[in-house]
């Protein structure tokens, strides 16, 4: 099991990471100036450095594709700073002026069990909500939560609550995670993978117009929710791709992240338990670059979606002379291993894999209190914005924007994977701040400069402005965020 750095890897070095991942060349690393330096963010981990390097990664690949279509390098830009704040987009989001409505359910969070051991719960989808309490057999209050999992130890419970499909995950240290077989399969994987699946001819997007952003004339289904997935959708609206936005009108949403990451898209909603809806997304695809899904492994296969019978299909409907496609494809916990059908969100899995645990070690020993292990475990810290969530999602953009580019030389259809887990796995191999606890906690007030407003079906809102800058600039997505739904399924 690989061990974190002991020194703190510098922001390039973390790109050139990325960029080996993706198959681009090293050399493509000298396009990016990147300013501003650690701590960015209150936290023992470089979380700045990851946010950079995401999104300096995502540009380049980006840039990569364009240039596969003809145009010139651009010149790239990062700042650090800049980078950290876009990380907690859905933190400074305000709609006409107000703050939206909190994101966590009010049970949700990290609670004691009978053995002194530590569990999170996510309960902000209802489905999820209702299947803890009625596990725990408590009333939908946190002080019954709390008391009831004093009646179970944390890996019993996370167990159980997995075996009925819900999401909670057993506070465990670095260690405890090494030694865990669900570590040792993400050890063996790279940071994300871009495969070869199908057939297809080479160059389908054609020679870029001029001015254009390299994404222009893109079509992407973009089947995700919560953050990293539709990050990573709007990521890559920003670079001129047409995203369509598809979801169940059936299916739960957090308001908040619905309105931030739905900027640039169209927004579809499709039943897929209804044969004429499932018929559309079967029709979208046919015409579609990218298809691109967040939900449990192996969920959309189930429905004929998954990445092999997309490729499989688009080749006989349209013959192996036909564009292929790229599906894109993110998970929690990994392509292989025990966990790899398990559910989770970042918070778990910072959990999970140790993350919670060596921060507040971090931070206490900060503090000048180290952790007495005898007395069992400290109180969980997460980490100072869902860091694996939003750099997934830079990164599953960067693999498409990487896959496209390949498919513009070389055809195929392709195959990207990234998960929560690997990109944890990465953070912790970026090296430890003990002193990065200093950094201040930027409030609304203090990032007024990395924020702008644009109108939307929603009100008027303020968002973060994207990190990345170029030169030249490419053109930005007029598209304003809607609510679910408002647009017809064409394209």
């Amino acid at each position: 099991m690989p061990q974190p750095a002991e020194a703190l890897m510098s922001p390039r070095a973390a790109l050139l990471q990325i960029l080996e991942a993706l198959h681009l060349p090293a050399a493509g690393s000298a396009q990016v100036q990147l300013t501003g330096a650690e701590p960015a963010l209150p936290s023992s981990f470089a979380c700045g450095a990851a946010a950079q390097a995401s999104i300096a990664a995502a540009a380049l690949a980006a840039d990569a594709l364009g240039q596969a279509r003809g145009a010139e390098p651009a010149q790239v830009a990062v700042d650090m700073r800049a980078a950290a704040i876009e990380f907690r987009s859905e933190r400074y989001l305000r709609v006409d002026g107000a703050p939206p409505p909190d994101l966590w359910d009010k049970i949700a969070g990290a609670y004691t069990c009978g053995d002194g051991r530590w569990v999170r719960i996510h309960t902000n989808f209802p489905h999820h909500r209702d299947g803890v309490l009625a596990l725990l057999g408590c009333e939908y209050e946190k002080a019954a939560v709390a008391a009831a999992l004093l009646r179970w130890s944390a890996e019993q419970f996370e167990t159980a609550a997995a075996e009925r499909g819900l999401v909670v995950a057993a506070m465990r240290s670095f260690a405890q995670w090494d030694a865990h077989p669900q570590a040792q399969a993400v050890a063996a994987l790279p940071l994300l993978e871009i495969t070869r699946i199908g057939p297809g001819r080479a160059a389908p997007l054609g020679r870029l117009p001029a001015g254009a952003a390299p994404l222009a004339g893109a079509r992407v289904l973009d089947l995700t929710r919560v953050i990293a997935g539709p990050v990573a959708g709007r990521t890559l609206a920003t670079y001129g791709a047409y995203v369509m936005l598809i979801t169940s009108p059936g299916l739960p949403s957090i308001a908040p992240l619905v309105i931030d990451t739905g900027r640039g898209k169209r927004s579809v909603a499709l039943d897929l338990d209804d044969p004429a809806a499932h018929a559309t997304l079967q029709q979208l695809a046919a015409q579609s670059d990218v298809f691109l899904q967040g939900y449990r492994p192996g969920g959309l296969a189930a429905r004929g979606f998954g990445p092999e019978q997309l490729a499989t299909g688009l080749a006989e409907l349209r013959g192996p002379d036909a564009p292929g496609i790229v599906v894109a494809s993110l998970s929690a916990y990994g392509r292989t291993g025990p966990w790899a059908n398990r559910r989770g969100f970042d918070s778990l899995v910072q959990t999970a894999c140790g993350m919670n645990d060596a921060e507040a070690r971090a931070h206490l020993a900060w503090q000048g209190r180290p952790h007495n292990d005898s007395a069992g475990q400290p109180d969980p810290r997460p980490l100072p914005a869902q860091v694996l969530d939003h750099a997934s999602g830079y990164l599953l953009a960067a693999g498409i924007a990487a896959a496209l580019a390949r498919r513009e030389r070389e055809g195929g259809s392709w195959r990207v994977e990234v998960s929560l887990a690997q990109t944890a796995q990465w953070l912790r191999g970026l090296g430890r701040q003990p002193a990065g606890f200093a950094a201040p906690d930027p409030g609304q007030g203090d990032v007024a400069d990395c924020l702008m407003e644009e109108g939307s079906g929603f009100g008027r809102l303020t968002v973060v402005r994207h990190a990345a800058h170029t030169t030249p600039a490419w053109p930005a997505s007029a598209r304003p965020s809607m609510p679910l739904g408002s647009d017809p399924a064409r394209w």
